[in-house]
């Protein structure tokens, strides 16, 4: 067995970063050193240590976006208990569900992040809160010699069933994705993230906090994402990559300048969600660098894709990430496609999830490979392209549609900013194609024109079966479009269409 940990390596090189006098966060006007957030770490770690819970134990953390949380999540799992952060404005209920549902006992948080009815519905459970500043202490402790089996991190992720679902991670599993994202991306201590996304999301811990934390870098630590901020902070910080969602970018856009250049910038990177070839164009044109796109999935710990910096493709999710194995089967069976076939992408390699904790549902890992339900194709330099996914084929008249092929065709036309295809039952078809169009700033939408559009870059089969413009396209908290509630809107029989 194993004796390192992440938190070990994570420790170490905390240290030797303070040694050389680095700084780790920027918050505003203010500057947190390697040093000085080492040591809340360690402070974390002891109030954490002598709370009465026992290894491997769940914690969770609901704080407002700070360094003061960073520490004392990265603090409870060097105390050798496995933390996870809820996302804000939960409701009192929700927490206590996710809490009941895995044996949760304790919560650190902020007062003011303290949902109403917390305390009467955790007590129902069993569970109580504490205010996250009294888990900070000066008692001396003595930090257990955790292994790569042991837990560090607990994710809650969306599931069709209603109930909390969490997905546990291991050191092992931490470490092995931050090798990955570390070789692909080349992030040196010279580096300075400008970090946008939520901490309750795998992406904003993992390849946000870890690699740039161990290598040494700079993470400008923003609160929240909004649109009309983004534009100043990156004249404040000078980040040298950002990370995000295509929604984030694609609001950013506005807001940009004409013509501005921010030097410092090296690359931006995108994943969590599908982006369009021509939001990707979009999005480099106004920023003037290489756009990076990467893929994952919390059950496989973050990320197994990802495009070069310096040898992206547009319309890729880029080559498979050292110590991960990545192939495409026929869905449904144990046989590979061949080369240049589409087929579902299944993952193997030490990031695959410990399980889910919760509800009880069946496992997407089977003989050892993760069944994600994304169809993708390999092409010839080994670079993979998602072309759908199995649940959400459109099968019209019996012929498999893409959504996606159909919104890149949508979104390449000019009048266009962005749009979303989902499917909807038809007594005759079986099922059709209905699209979900917003419009650029000051253009008009000619629906039958865009009709004709897509049947000039595909075939008539593909044109939707209605049209309908939103001035936005509902999301998620993490800025994804939300199909569910599209395809909710789809199936409703009075709904205006064109």
């Amino acid at each position: 067995m194993n004796s390192f940990s992440l938190s070990s390596l994570l420790h170490d090189a905390l240290r030797a970063h303070a040694a050389l006098g680095r700084r780790a966060f920027l918050v505003g006007d203010q500057v947190v050193s390697y040093s000085a957030f080492a040591d809340r770490i360690e402070a974390y770690a002891s109030g954490f240590g002598h709370a009465g819970l026992s290894r491997g134990d769940f914690v969770g953390i609901a704080s407002a976006k700070t360094v003061e949380c960073v520490a004392a999540f990265f603090g409870a799992m060097r105390a050798g208990l496995c933390p996870t952060v809820m996302e804000a404005r939960i409701s009192s209920e929700e927490l206590a569900s996710r809490m009941g549902a895995v044996g949760m006992r304790l919560l650190a948080c902020d007062e003011a992040d303290m949902p109403g009815g917390c305390a009467e519905a955790l007590a129902g459970i069993d569970a109580r809160a504490v205010p996250l500043a009294s888990m900070a202490s000066d008692a001396p402790f003595n930090a257990p010699a955790l292994t790569e089996e042991d837990r560090a991190l607990l994710l809650f992720t969306s599931g069709s069933t209603g109930r909390p679902k969490g997905v546990l991670l291991s050191h092992g599993n931490l470490m092995a994705n931050a090798r990955g994202v570390s070789a692909h991306t080349g992030v040196t201590a010279a580096d300075r993230l400008l970090h946008i996304m939520p901490l309750h999301h795998t992406n904003g811990i993992n390849n946000q906090l870890v690699v740039p934390l161990l290598a040494g870098a700079e993470i400008a630590l923003v609160e929240r994402f909004r649109a009309d901020d983004i534009v100043d902070c990156l004249r404040h910080y000078r980040p040298t990559y950002v990370t995000g969602v295509p929604t984030m970018y694609s609001r950013v856009l506005a807001k940009l300048e004409s013509g501005e250049r921010f030097e410092s910038l090296r690359f931006l990177r995108c994943g969590s969600a599908p982006i369009t070839p021509a939001l990707h164009e979009a999005i480099e044109a106004a920023f003037g660098v290489p756009l990076v796109v990467s893929y994952g999935l919390s059950e496989a710990t973050c990320t197994t894709t990802m495009n070069p910096p310096n040898a992206r493709k547009i319309g890729s999710i880029g080559t498979v990430l050292e110590g991960q194995e990545l192939a495409l089967f026929q869905p449904g069976t144990d046989e590979r496609v061949a080369p240049g076939q589409d087929g579902e992408i299944r993952i193997r390699g030490p990031v695959l999830m410990q399980g889910y904790i919760g509800a009880e549902v069946e496992s997407p890992i089977v003989d050892g490979w993760l069944r994600t339900g994304d169809l993708g194709r390999f092409d010839s330099e080994g670079y993979i392209t998602i072309t759908g996914r199995i649940k959400d084929v459109i099968i019209r008249g019996g012929e498999n549609l893409s959504p996606g092929l159909i919104e890149n065709q949508l979104e390449k036309h000019p009048t266009v900013k962005e749009c979303c295809v989902v499917g909807a039952a038809d007594a005759d078809l079986g099922e059709v194609p209905i699209a979900f169009v917003v419009a650029q700033a000051g253009s008009t939408l000619d629906l039958d024109a865009l009709r004709e559009h897509v049947m000039q870059g595909l075939s008539r089969v593909y044109v939707p079966a209605r049209i309908h413009v939103l001035a936005t396209l509902p999301t998620g908290s993490l800025g994804k479009v939300d199909r569910n509630a599209l395809k909710r809107m789809a199936a409703q029989p009075n709904a205006a269409a064109a």
